[in-house]
């Protein structure tokens, strides 16, 4: 790899001059200029835009915390983020979490100096101490799918997700719904699941059905995790008649179980699941259509505008959440005792 020493010995001048001549300075004289510029023409020279960076204060370096990263939901927000940074002439550098002490060194690394020129942390939400931090040290950082009054951020209303996708199973007629879900307790602090259950919970008690505990399961996030899940419900004396998965990932691992039970969706069993992440519409699954490519490319505009200076106020988008109706929804068959119910 050729280096800036190389450079300066093709030239005939010092390390300091090379560096000059990089660095747009007026302190050289255009015949020296001509030699140093000739030289890195010749070695094809490539300078590290990190290492001019920091020397401006600046590294062009973009981080993205973001857990869990090879899940599909993950994967949608990158290819927003992905080209918006490119076009900024911006490197990206991903940061995988996996486990709670992960997700706290990486946290605190965000905060010192010249680590990166911004952050955009998909799903976790700072602490207050982590936020205080940030703020201290004028770090840029916009949350996705995560809220704090103190850092911009492209939010929604998981809440009234899970309301939608259950009013379309009670419209259809159904009474017997279940919940499948992520751990409520998690050590990440995910609320998204949660919250879904609760517009879940919500839409049933309005609706005049009864919250049945046995209806809800949650597990550690994962299609086969939805698949034991609904495998237990559908082992039930008295089975659901439709599941609202609180991902689509985990409405996969439903379909799977119905498949493995011989039971037919829709016309035994409906399956609503969330996100729209890409296998959604070729297995026809009903769900909740949230805009996670866009969410990624407003995070990492927003960011853009921070660090340009053209914002420098705290802003927060909201995503639209749409019903995409599809073939694994249906009205549920009579059962005996139900009357036409």
């Amino acid at each position: 790899m050729v280096t800036i020493t190389d450079v300066a010995k093709r030239a005939g001048v010092g390390l300091g001059t090379v560096s000059r001549v990089l660095n747009g300075s007026p302190r050289v004289s255009e015949e020296t200029r001509s030699l140093v510029e000739g030289a890195i023409r010749d070695l094809d020279y490539h300078p590290s835009p990190l290492a001019q960076g920091l020397k401006r204060g600046r590294t062009h370096v973009i981080e993205v915390l973001v857990p869990f990263m090879t899940h599909p939901s993950a994967v949608e927000r990158l290819r927003g983020i992905v080209p918006v940074l490119n076009s900024g002439g911006y490197t990206l550098v991903l940061r995988d979490v996996e486990t709670p002490s992960q997700r706290d060194d990486h946290m605190r690394a965000m905060t010192r100096p010249h680590r990166a020129d911004g952050y955009i942390i998909i799903s976790l939400t700072p602490t207050p101490e982590e936020v205080a931090a940030f703020r201290d040290t004028d770090t840029k950082v916009v949350l996705v799918d995560a809220h704090h009054d103190d850092l911009s951020s492209v939010i929604l209303d998981d809440v009234k997700g899970g309301s939608i996708a259950t009013r379309h199973l009670v419209e259809l007629g159904h009474r017997d719904i279940a919940f499948i879900g992520d751990d409520m307790n998690d050590q990440f602090g995910f609320a998204s699941s949660s919250d879904r259950c609760k517009g879940y919970e919500d839409v049933l008690a309005s609706s005049g059905i009864e919250v049945r505990p046995h209806f809800i399961r949650t597990a550690p996030h994962g299609r086969a995790s939805g698949r034991e899940l609904a495998t237990q419900l559908l082992k039930l004396d008295r089975p659901p008649t439709a599941i609202f998965a609180s991902s689509d990932t985990q409405a996969l691992g439903v379909i799977e179980a119905a498949e493995a039970e011989g039971v037919r969706v829709p016309s035994e069993l409906s399956v609503a699941g969330f996100d729209d992440i890409d296998v959604a519409q070729y297995v026809g699954l009903t769900t909740i259509q949230q805009p996670l490519e866009a969410s990624g490319r407003l995070a990492a505009e927003l960011l853009m505008n921070s660090l340009s200076g053209e914002s420098t106020s705290v802003a927060h988008e909201y995503l639209q959440l749409d019903l995409i109706v599809r073939t694994t929804t249906a009205p549920p068959k009579a059962r005996r005792g139900d009357g036409d119910a």
